[in-house]
């Protein structure tokens, strides 16, 4: 569905080493009424502008990154993860007069407990300020965008951002601009900015809870600083695009569960400046960055989008009538679960013909979600249920079922098998949790072995009694009531 690959864009703003420690609450400190956290991993990534050139990578793109590290192991430790990255170009340039930005967060099984800043936030000096302006004049030839991403930790200085968008104008290539000043009129000459509703309202000093009042703080900026347009991002009330020729656009958030807001803005633009790179319009690009954005507030940490997640979200969303489109083919599953793993997310995995869909169907699913972070329902293909039930059934085709059952807010994905058995999916995908209902036995369950010699559990969901879509079939064949609720 994309392909960003050709695209190369340019960051450049307030480079941050993040670093996350990983455990879980089993007590309060007898020396002081805090946590005790016990440590479980630990995991480094570049943060800040890092972090957007990071979600431009996973989506596909190319991102040049300039910004300013220090000359320190933490520089050293952050070169590292970048140069670990075939498609981020490093080109920060180092101080001696300020140490590499640092921040450090503890968290407790889904639960931020407390983060760590360790930071010098002094305006970039004049010698930094050149060596940041020729570094960003090497790198622009050849990039389809450029991202401002601030910070407010002084790499972004009035002269930098000035000189910055005007190698841009001179290229043609359009600017973003992720503010963290109040005076919004130090961005003057950006395509878009992206700042949050609490960053639009102190920078318009203006009321900004409905739609009306963003509207009218965004235009009252964007008349100051001369901005063409300006995307307020809204949390759970989603996004809205204004534009300085009239245009007004709105988005309804897509996340289904919120485990962490991390960096879910360097994440909007970076995949607001792919999208607008390869041709898309900003409204088109703002449903693209929302659909990212709703994937990445439900990973924990500074977390990135893939270009598989992205697809699969705006297929999901996209309200289209029924067709294939709803199911993953097998390799796009396997990379969104490998993609789901890697963040550390439980995937859960069901399977069944869910040919009438009823209210043990429904029952089953929700607990099977509430056993892992995201859920995978593979059903069977037409021919598979005709062995399985006979030559009346399906009532309703594939395409029909993958389109009703995705449409769930328990279900994650959805994925197709041939087969009588899902045992060469569940052999490819090993799940962490495999659900069935529990008319089975451990010992009866498919690909039981797989899971759990791979360290993944069973679970056994009581069913619904009297609901099963035969008994629908053969009541409604013999002119039956329908089962009273």
């Amino acid at each position: 569905m994309f392909d960003f690959s050709a695209l190369r864009i340019l960051v450049l703003g307030d480079v941050m080493l993040d670093r996350f420690l990983y455990g879980a609450v089993e007590r309060i400190s007898p020396e002081a009424p805090v946590p005790v956290v016990r440590l479980a991993r630990s995991l480094a990534m570049p943060g800040g502008a890092g972090n957007v050139a990071r979600n431009l990578s996973a989506l596909g793109g190319q991102a040049v990154l300039v910004g300013l590290v220090g000359q320190d192991p933490a520089a050293a430790e952050f070169r590292a993860l970048i140069a670990a990255d075939p498609r981020i170009t490093d080109a920060t340039v180092a101080s001696a007069g300020r140490p590499t930005i640092c921040k450090m967060r503890v968290i407790a099984g889904t639960q931020q407990v407390v983060r760590l800043d360790d930071e010098v936030a002094t305006p970039a000096d004049a010698a930094e300020q050149a060596a940041l302006i020729a570094a960003v004049e090497a790198a622009l030839p050849g990039c389809a965008a450029l991202i401002l991403s601030d910070y407010a930790k002084g790499v972004l200085t009035p002269g930098l951002i000035a000189a910055a968008i005007a190698a841009a104008h001179r290229l043609g290539i359009p600017v973003l601009a992720d503010p963290k000043s109040d005076d919004f009129a130090l961005y003057r000459g950006a395509d878009c900015l992206t700042p949050n509703a609490k960053e639009l309202g102190r920078a318009a000093r203006q009321a900004v809870g409905t739609e009306a009042e963003v509207a009218a703080a965004a235009r009252q900026v964007m008349a100051a600083a001369g901005l063409p347009a300006l995307l307020c991002t809204r949390a759970e009330k989603g996004m809205t695009l204004v534009r300085a020729e009239g245009g007004l656009d709105s988005v309804p958030a897509e996340a289904r569960e919120v485990f962490d807001v991390s960096g879910a803005g360097d994440t909007v633009i970076a995949a607001l400046a792919l999208a607008h790179a390869a041709g898309h319009g900003l409204p088109e690009a703002m449903r693209i960055a929302n659909a990212a954005a709703g994937i990445v507030v439900g990973k924990l940490g500074t977390a990135t989008v893939s270009a598989d997640e992205l697809a699969h979200a705006l297929r999901a969303g996209s309200g289209s009538t029924p067709g294939e489109e709803a199911l993953l083919d097998r390799e796009a599953a396997l990379r969104l679960v490998r993609d789901w793993q890697a963040h550390g997310l439980r995937v859960g995995f069901t399977n069944g013909c869910f040919d009438i869909l009823h209210a043990g169907h429904v029952s089953l699913l929700r607990a099977a979600r509430r056993r892992c972070d995201r859920l995978v329902v593979a059903l069977n293909t037409d021919a598979s249920v005709a062995r399985l039930k006979g030559p009346a059934r399906p009532i309703n085709g594939l395409a029909d079922r993958a389109a009703v059952i995705s449409a769930l807010a328990a279900v994650d994905a959805v994925v197709a098998f041939a087969e009588d058995t899902p045992l060469d999916l569940i052999r490819l995908l090993v799940p962490d949790v495999l659900v069935k209902g529990a008319d089975y036995t451990v010992e009866q369950v498919v690909g039981a072995d797989i899971v759990q010699a791979a360290g993944g559990t069973v679970a056994l969901i009581d069913l619904v009694p009297g609901r099963s879509t035969t008994g629908l079939v053969d009541r409604l064949a013999a002119g039956r009531p329908v089962l009273a609720g």
